[in-house]
């Protein structure tokens, strides 16, 4: 009895860790391109107070979560955004424009 309480909490751990795994805290980067009719955002990321905080890589696309408005996003805009990751595409659940 007690190998089977272990097993299921053991399970049950392991399925809340994986979920976890997907979610990204909030980032900061700046919008490259915005596609309102694919509903895709490209982000160029920005590190925040480190040494060379400045440079930035390369932008990546995202699709953008169903009900996320990007009426008041605009190419230039420095973002502070959530990722999740579904079946290998990256959407951004949020966003706030800074």
């Amino acid at each position: 009895m007690k190998s089977a309480t272990y097993l299921l909490a053991g399970a049950v751990s392991l399925t809340m860790l994986g979920s976890v795994a997907f979610a990204q805290d909030d980032q900061t980067g700046q919008v490259t391109q915005v596609n309102r009719l694919n509903n895709t955002v490209a982000i160029r990321p920005i590190q925040n107070g480190t040494v060379g905080a400045n440079t930035t890589g390369a932008s990546e696309e995202f699709k953008v979560k169903d009900g996320v408005s990007l009426e008041d996003l605009h190419a230039g805009n420095r973002v502070t955004y959530s990722v999740s990751e579904t079946g290998g595409t990256k959407i951004i659940t949020k966003f706030k424009v800074q």
